[in-house]
Order: structure tokens, then C-alpha cells, then sequence
């Protein structure tokens, strides 16, 4: 396994940033453009989920960390439930939304995995070493 050294290196924060970039294109690609209202709450939702781990690791605590993760998941379940807006407003297809629905699922279950990981490790963060 190789050390994370950067939210970069986080698979979280990957999909996180393929989802929003996919929110993006859906909303250059199609009349969500439109939905002023929807197009930015789904663009906010998804851009947070990306930028709240990313601002969690940087804050170099597990404590902290835990804290941003949980506020990022809950931004997943936000977007989650705004894909299904624009799938019930016809802004998408039915393979678009079933696709990002998992892809929401799969991203929350993602982190809350490594929610539960730093909970039971002993390292608590790089700001806390002598």
C-alpha cells in the first residue's frame, strides 16, 4: 500500500472530482444549464464533496479530518438526492442517472470506510508529532 502524502493521493477525493466533473458536463450538455437554482445547489453539492476532503486532510488530524469527511458525505447524499431531480425533470436519461446514482453510493460507502479506518488507527495526525 503506498503512503498518502497529499489529498491527491486519496481514492476518495478521485471520485469525488470524476462526479463532479461529470455534474459539469451534464449541466453544459443538457437544459440544467437552464435550472438556475438546481444547476448551482448540484454543482455546489458536488464540488463540496471533493473540496471538504481535500480541506479535511489538509487540516493534518484524524479528529479533523473525520469532521470534513462526514460534512463531505453528507454533500454526497445532497448531490444524490439533486440527480434525482434532474432525472425526474428529464435533464437526463435513465442510464445517466442509474450510473450516478451508483457512483454516489459507491463514493459514500467509500467514505465512510475511511471514516471507520481513522477511527480505529492509532495515528492520529502529522500536526500532533513532536
Amino acid at each position: 500500500m503506498s503512503k498518502i502524502e497529499r489529498f491527491e493521493d486519496l481514492v476518495v477525493w478521485k471520485l469525488a472530482r470524476k462526479l463532479c466533473k461529470e455534474i459539469n458536463l451534464i449541466i453544459q450538455e443538457t437544459p440544467l444549464k437552464n435550472d438556475y437554482k438546481l444547476r448551482d445547489q448540484i454543482k455546489g453539492s458536488s464540488g463540496s464533496v471533493m473540496d471538504n476532503i481535500a480541506e479535511g486532510f489538509e487540516r493534518d488530524g484524524n479528529k479533523e479530518f473525520i469532521q470534513f469527511l462526514s460534512i463531505s458525505k453528507g454533500s454526497c447524499g445532497e448531490t444524490r438526492s439533486q440527480v434525482y431531480r434532474c432525472y425526474d425533470f428529464g435533464y437526463i436519461d435513465n442510464s445517466k442517472f442509474e450510473k450516478l446514482i451508483s457512483d454516489c453510493i459507491i463514493l459514500n460507502t467509500k467514505i465512510n470506510n475511511l471514516i471507520s479506518y481513522l477511527k480505529k488507527s492509532s495515528v492520529i495526525g502529522r500536526k500532533y508529532k513532536p
